[in-house]
This record gives C-alpha cells, sequence and structure tokens, in this order.
C-alpha cells in the first residue's frame, strides 16, 4: 500500500490550493500549498489551528473568546491520501513552486519526501519549500530534497512552553543551512528582546531574518507595520508583511 500522508481538511476536502506566497522570502511567487495537518506547537493565535486543536484537548486559543467557537473534531478535519494521488492533484495545476505547510510539515518527513521526489520524477522544475516552526531537525533525505526552509520560530507570544517552542540544536543546524530563513511573527515591541537575544545566541546573521507584524486583518497589520519597518532598517533585517491578509482577509484556502 502506498505511504500516506495525513493533510488538513477544508471544506471538506484536503487542502491543496494554488495561490501566491503571502510571506517571507518568497513573497508574491505563484505556489501550490499541500497543508500536512498535525503540530507539535499549539500556538494561542494559529491562524491554521484546525490542524491541531481537537476537541477534549486542554490547548487555548484566541478564538476561545468568540461566541459558538468550539474546538474541532479531528475526524472531520484531517485527509489521509496516497502519495501518488496528492502527487497527481499538484501535478494538475500549472506551477512548479511547492509550499509544504500545515501544521507542522516536518512531523511527516518520509512521506514529504518520497512526494517531492514523485513530482520530480514527472517533471522537471519542481521546487520545494516547508514551513516549519524550528523545532525538529530535517533528515538527510529531507534535507537533500528540499529547496527552502522558512523557518518561523515561536515566541513567548505563542503561549507554548520554553523547553517545547526553543530546541538550541535545531536553531544551531538552520542557522548554518543555506536554504533556511527565519520568519518572526513580532505582536508588540516587547518581542523584540527575545528576538535580539535568539539571534545573538544562535548567530543568525541579519539577512536570513524576515520580521513579519502578527494579525489576521488589514487593519492589524497596519497599526505595527511603519515601526516594524523601522527596526528592520536599525538592524539590518528584512520586512515581511502577510499579502495575502491584504487581498483576502482571514479566509482559508486562497
Amino acid at each position: 500500500m502506498d505511504q500516506m500522508i495525513t493533510l488538513a481538511r477544508l471544506h471538506g476536502s484536503p487542502e491543496i490550493f494554488f495561490s501566491i506566497q503571502g510571506e517571507g522570502k518568497s513573497l508574491g511567487v505563484p505556489s501550490i500549498f499541500v497543508r500536512t495537518s498535525l503540530c507539535n506547537l499549539h500556538c494561542i493565535w494559529c491562524d491554521t489551528d484546525y490542524t491541531w486543536n481537537w476537541t477534549n484537548t486542554r490547548f487555548e486559543h484566541v478564538n476561545d473568546a468568540k461566541p459558538g467557537y468550539k474546538k474541532f473534531v479531528k475526524k472531520d478535519w484531517i485527509a489521509k491520501l496516497p502519495i501518488d494521488t496528492i502527487a497527481e492533484t499538484v501535478a494538475d495545476i500549472p506551477c512548479k513552486n511547492v509550499i509544504l505547510t500545515g501544521g507542522e510539515p516536518m512531523l511527516q518527513q518520509a512521506a514529504l519526501t518520497r512526494l517531492m521526489y514523485a513530482l520530480r520524477e514527472r517533471a522537471q522544475g519542481y521546487r520545494f519549500e516547508t514551513e516549519t516552526n524550528g523545532t525538529m531537525i530535517p533528515t538527510q533525505e529531507f534535507d537533500a530534497a528540499i529547496d527552502q526552509y522558512n523557518v518561523s520560530p515561536k515566541l513567548e507570544n505563542s503561549n507554548n512552553p520554553q523547553k517545547l517552542r526553543e530546541k538550541p540544536a535545531v536553531y544551531r543546524f538552520f542557522a548554518k543551512s543555506d536554504k533556511a530563513n527565519f520568519k518572526f511573527v513580532v505582536a508588540a515591541p516587547s518581542d523584540l528582546v527575545e528576538i535580539l537575544d535568539l539571534i545573538e545566541r544562535y548567530a543568525i546573521p541579519p539577512e536570513k531574518v524576515f520580521l513579519m507584524p502578527e494579525g489576521t486583518s488589514a487593519r492589524a497589520l497596519t497599526q505595527k507595520r511603519k515601526w516594524l519597518v523601522e527596526v528592520c532598517k536599525t538592524h539590518g533585517f528584512r520586512y515581511s508583511d502577510r499579502l495575502h491578509v491584504q487581498i483576502w482577509g482571514g479566509k482559508k484556502g486562497v
């Protein structure tokens, strides 16, 4: 039997869609998104909490305060598909930049490595990025197959304990990798103290650092954009907006 990959399910279908990259180094690049389900962290402000915030779990989320918000029934929000089925779906889309996102894709490295090779066997020119929270070291096979790591380390504002969100060996691996860049989500100016400490301790080159405002609406991003740009100018970091939020707001699967 073909190896399976656990994908997020959105509107009843596995979440594979064609859009543009809205964040980080590849901002604006037309891309196919393959959204895996499951995550080893549980960020209180996560905008894809349907990949991990299951019923009967204790995790907190900012949406808990919203009337009618409920945790997700796991069986209704995941889809396990064979690698060949996913490869066929992706190959039918006229694009060669594929972003493995989540959840946390690197929980499924072996299967995703096979997916990358399966697509490259079908056609030349495929390029693969993965979004990751930076808590897992890639296998040699995964590292050989991937083209770009979009590492988004979680800070204290995520509500994850430090022992879960900060893995020194993983930070050091990505800091030295030519394939990796770091994207820090900034909710408030106070986050910068933590970010600057991490960059210094793990010797992350400033040109590999992107700062992005936290927010799921254009209004929220506007309130943080100007002062964050000034921080980037001061430290030689790059600024990343959330282009998809500017275009589509909080809509999923676009």
